[in-house]
């Protein structure tokens, strides 16, 4: 690894570190936030989602920006937005501010997270680029997975603002070593699809206003249809267009085509898993924040292990084992921790499921990364990896919303029996998450394709298309 690279990797995953680390943290604090601010049961759903909403409904604006304008330009604004948010959020006086501002931590994750993975796949040849994703995204993973622990210690150790204020000196640090160590580059597109941004971005917030307005809300119908309608103008301008911001013909890809949505119910499981389990600990067997944080520990000590070994061998072997077998893992364990869970349950019967579905997602998320990036050419790996990220988001924030809707129709807070129902429940909803992505990955090719080649414009464009697809497919 030079070290043009070794820098790249190393700033790329560590922004990346800290905007997953921002999805996942506020969840053992939820409860010290709710007595600070006075919050409700929906409010604190929002410190969750207001985040990933914003993140979802705007990665392929970061993207589609970030190949126009210059990937290292927009990754360092991205940055900037979420410090000076991180900031404003530890200064909020009540919920409302605290929601906003996560809003505004999302838009400038999105900012940086899809161009974080452009520029590590943009640095690293084929034959290195499953070695450096799988240490990225153990380095992502683990702050996904640790975030609960970090989240428990600050909020009993020291007061939950300063979950935001740490964030002050490593974004900062981290802009100004990106600007002196990492180069500008661009994509291929040499124009800016407005229009696609406008009405995706549109669509997207059909989702987020209907689910702001409640599952059972006359408006969540005309909101979605709304949103249905403006993805169809979406797709059918992506075909016309000279430089579409993601081409159509990526979903011809079969790897694409299946991979990403087997992430998305990857991250619709583990963010619904997420949002209860911490709370289960606490508010059903008793423990604190911190003990709560540290009892989930068992999930993320595999991730140092998993993630570049996953990398690694699905280089060598194929993306579609390890993401259906990781997903089985994860149905498994979380119908294990549906049929235990208990007012009485000692938490020793919970840390065999916990480690299997630690082992069970860290298998499948590299995995159905390397499958999607690789199944287009390496100067489209910008547009694809927005598309990943957006959809992988919008899994965590489906994940989340439809858990709570079955959570609160069979149990809540008012007692442990009460709250145990629910949370079985919910642990049922994630387990079928699980189990559909189970079926939806074994669609995903044994052996990658080469990638999906446009459209030459003349035949002496042929034979260099040709050496790309080929180059890839063989370095893969």
């Amino acid at each position: 690894m030079t070290s043009a690279q070794a820098w790249v990797l190393g700033l790329a995953s560590l922004a990346s570190f800290m905007m997953a680390m921002d999805s996942v943290v506020v969840s053992t604090a939820l409860t010290t936030i709710r007595q600070d601010l006075t919050a409700s049961t929906e409010s604190l759903e929002w410190v969750v989602n207001a985040y990933n909403l914003a993140f979802a409904v705007l990665l392929l604006t970061g993207a589609a920006l970030g190949d126009r304008f210059g990937r290292r330009r927009i990754f360092m604004g991205g940055l900037a937005v979420f410090t000076v948010a991180s900031a404003a959020c530890a200064l909020s006086p009540d919920i409302g501010a605290l929601i906003a501002f996560r809003a505004m931590q999302g838009a400038g994750a999105a900012m940086v997270l899809p161009l974080s993975l452009t520029m590590i796949s943009a640095m690293f040849p084929p034959q290195q680029r499953g070695k450096a994703m799988g240490l990225y995204l153990g380095f992502t993973g683990l702050a996904t997975f640790s975030g609960p622990f970090i989240g428990g210690v600050i909020a009993e150790g020291l007061a939950w603002e300063w979950i935001f204020w740490l964030n002050l000196p490593v974004g900062v640090v981290t802009i100004a070593l990106t600007g002196r160590r990492v180069a500008e580059s661009t994509g291929p597109n040499n124009r800016f699809d407005l229009v696609g941004v406008v009405l995706v971005t549109l669509a997207a917030f059909g989702l987020v206003r209907g689910n702001a307005a409640g599952w059972s809300s006359a408006e969540v119908l005309a909101s979605w249809v709304l949103g249905v309608a403006l993805l169809v103008a979406f797709v059918r301008w992506e075909q016309r267009t000279k430089a579409p911001m993601l081409p159509m013909r990526f979903f011809r890809a079969r790897a694409f085509s299946t991979a990403n949505p087997a992430n998305f119910l990857v991250f619709a499981s583990l963010y619904g898993t997420l949002f209860f389990m911490a709370q289960y600990l606490q508010t059903v067997l008793g423990y604190g924040p911190l003990g709560a944080g540290l009892r989930l520990m068992p999930w993320s000590a595999t991730l140092m292990v998993c993630a570049p070994v996953v990398g690694r061998l699905s280089d060598t072997f194929g993306e579609r084992t390890f993401v259906v077998s990781g997903l089985l893992l994860q149905t498994v364990s979380m119908g294990w921790i549906a049929l235990v869970a208990g007012t009485d349950t000692a938490y020793g019967a919970l840390v065999p499921p916990l480690v299997l579905s630690g082992i069970g997602l860290t298998m499948a998320m590299p995995a159905a990364q390397r499958a999607v990036v690789g199944a287009v050419r390496p100067q489209e790996i910008g547009q694809a990896s927005g598309v990943f990220m957006m959809l992988r988001i919008f899994g965590g924030v489906l994940g989340v919303a439809v858990t709570v809707a079955v959570f609160a129709g069979r149990g809540g807070y008012a007692s442990p029996e009460q709250f145990t129902r629910g949370f079985t429940a919910a642990m049922t909803a994630v387990t079928g998450y699980a189990a559909l992505g189970v079926l939806i990955a074994l669609g995903i090719p044994r052996r990658r394709p080469a990638p999906a080649a446009a459209p030459a414009p003349a035949a002496a464009q042929a034979p260099q298309d040709a050496a790309v697809a080929g180059s890839a497919a063989a370095g893969d």
